[in-house]
């Protein structure tokens, strides 16, 4: 059995695991990061994508706020690459009550979040498409943030300072020895090989499934799953998040992400068995449309490209409280004081606007039981991308011979990396995705440089497939690539094929009606007519074939 020992283990890939890796580093620990599938694949990848400004919780929650509004701050330094400052509207419709704005008017005064009230005209000035019969409104300073991006940068910064990380590794076994957790035993799914990592110290910061690596340890974390879905429409209908101005509720909220727009969320507690197969009923597609329709007209009847859900890790205490009625407060457990298992912490509840202050809490522990006194410095050093402001008209003119669209696109991804990734070879400046303009050079850098081993990780660090087309356009020409830039057969390339298009297909299912029918036909006619994805070579040879398919529609051709 393969060995390895570290400081700190932490146990999921998400945006907390990622920051405690990152944060452990930059203290001097040695650190190994697991995760079972791929880097932000749960719910940190998974959620309506906002920066949050703290408003939403300045009515009841005044604490949770006010970590809302620094991380914020915080967030639009360090990682301003990830970050798209759209700021926001909370809106009262004829139907609500208007005294709730007054409500979040003096919440946010009280947790320091400068939100300023507007006039009705200042606000259809600021966003036009927003429903004309509004009657109130106040701006505070949401964003929009890539989960995707801001896990992947703090797990390279980990990685370049000597972390290691382990995806597609499923931990099996918590390794126990007296009443000290002493590691964790991991399953590689790709190579199936069992490998041991002992360490002083064991993060869970897996969400949800916290619950279940409690199980292994013999200790008990009761989770309340509370499931959110959420429908993308294939363009951006917005362009400042839109909130409507009363408690939280399903469908009241509408965030302009890259090129679309989503409308979110529901909430509806779920078995915890059910946390692995996650589906979006036909009822919460529909109160999200109408309600969405509330705050833009006529978006109900845009195309709506896909539909999907993700699990709040939200830890069920202090009785039969269900979905919204949970805090979603930070929740740090020492197991070695709670359970009496040394060298054991959890770190869960949160939201991914927090999720760097959550990884200091959660180093700050570990720290002391190592006894290392270093400070955090996570909230000072930015993350790689972001650690300068470069203007873009700056960016654009030092790229020759590519459109200022692809630079501007590429750099406002992968920020001061957009000049690592457009080199001076012209063939970094061919477009593999035209939705979300990916090129080439960018599929190249995310391959050798963030952990991408097949298309459904490319599609996390570069949006490939994202955009309008959901990677009918793009997938194959991307897989072609992947065969030669990753090392791919051509069986390899298949399977990427069909695992991203069977990845695309969970989304796209339920909203199969007008446009998006019309869509999946086409990708059909793609994949299944011209490149013949739904049949086997009759004489055995598969890998040849496909690879000469996809080699046949690579991005030069």
């Amino acid at each position: 059995m393969n060995r390895l020992d570290t400081d700190v283990v932490i146990v999921g890939g998400g945006a907390t695991g990622a920051g405690v890796f990152r944060d452990c580093l930059l203290r001097g620990l040695s650190a190994v990061l697991v995760e079972r599938d791929d880097l932000a694949s749960g719910t940190t990848g998974r959620n309506h994508g906002l920066l949050h400004s703290g408003a939403r919780y300045a009515v009841k929650d005044t604490e949770a706020a006010a970590e809302c509004i620094e991380e914020n701050r915080v967030l639009k330094r360090i990682a301003r690459h990830c970050v798209e400052e759209t700021g926001g509207l909370f809106v009262t419709l004829p139907e609500d009550d208007p005294g709730h704005h007054e409500k979040l008017l003096a919440g946010c005064r009280k947790a320091g979040i400068p939100a300023k009230e507007i006039g009705v005209s200042e606000a259809l000035r600021l966003e036009p498409n927003l429903n004309g019969g509004i009657r109130a409104a106040i701006r505070v300073p949401d964003a929009t943030i890539d989960p995707f991006r801001l896990a992947a940068a703090n797990v390279m910064d980990a990685v370049s300072r000597g972390g290691k990380c382990l995806t597609r590794a499923e931990v099996t076994e918590v390794i126990l020895d007296g009443s000290r957790a002493a590691g964790v035993r991991v399953w590689d799914k790709r190579g199936g090989d069992i490998m041991e990592i002992r360490a002083k110290v064991t993060v869970n910061a897996t969400g949800v499934h916290g619950q279940h690596l409690c199980d292994m340890a013999g200790i008990v974390l009761p989770m309340v799953p509370s499931k959110g879905s959420m429908v993308i429409i294939d363009y951006r209908v917005g362009n400042v998040v839109i909130n409507r101005c009363r408690p939280p509720a399903d469908g009241d909220i509408i965030v302009p992400g890259d090129t679309v727009s989503l409308i979110g969320t529901t909430s509806r507690t779920i078995p915890y068995e059910a946390i692995d197969d996650l589906t979006v009923d036909d009822d919460e597609i529909e109160v999200l449309l109408a309600d969405g329709e509330k705050l833009i007209p006529n978006v109900s009847r845009t195309r709506v490209l896909r539909a999907y859900c993700g699990v709040r890790p939200l830890v069920g205490a202090g009785g039969p409280r269900e979905g919204r009625e949970i805090s979603r407060g930070i929740v740090l457990i020492d197991h070695g004081e709670r359970d009496g298992l040394a060298g054991f912490v959890t770190i869960t509840g949160g939201k991914l606007t927090t999720y760097r202050l959550m990884a200091e809490y959660a180093t700050d522990l570990v720290a002391s039981k190592l006894r290392v006194s270093t400070p955090c410095e996570t909230h000072r050093l930015p993350l790689p991308g972001s650690e300068e402001k470069l203007p873009e008209k700056k960016i654009v003119k030092s790229f020759s011979g590519v459109s200022r669209s692809v630079v501007g696109a590429t750099h406002f991804r992968h920020g001061g990396n957009v000049r690592r990734i457009l080199s001076e070879d012209p063939d970094s400046y061919g477009l593999v995705c035209e939705c979300e303009m990916v090129t080439t050079g960018e599929v190249d850098y995310a391959v050798k440089n963030q952990l991408v081993t097949d298309l459904v990780d490319l599609r996390r660090r570069t949006r490939l497939g994202m955009g309008p087309c959901q990677g009918a356009l793009c997938a194959y020409r991307a897989a072609g690539i992947l065969a030669g830039t990753a090392g791919a057969s051509g069986g390899d390339a298949e399977t990427m094929l069909r695992d991203f298009l069977e990845e695309r297909w969970k989304g796209v299912k339920p909203v199969l009606w007008g446009d998006a029918l019309r869509e999946m036909e086409f990708s059909h006619w793609i994949y299944a007519g011209l490149l013949g994805l739904d049949q086997k070579d009759p004489e055995g040879d598969e890998d040849e074939i496909v690879y000469d398919y996809v080699r046949l529609f690579e991005p030069d051709d």
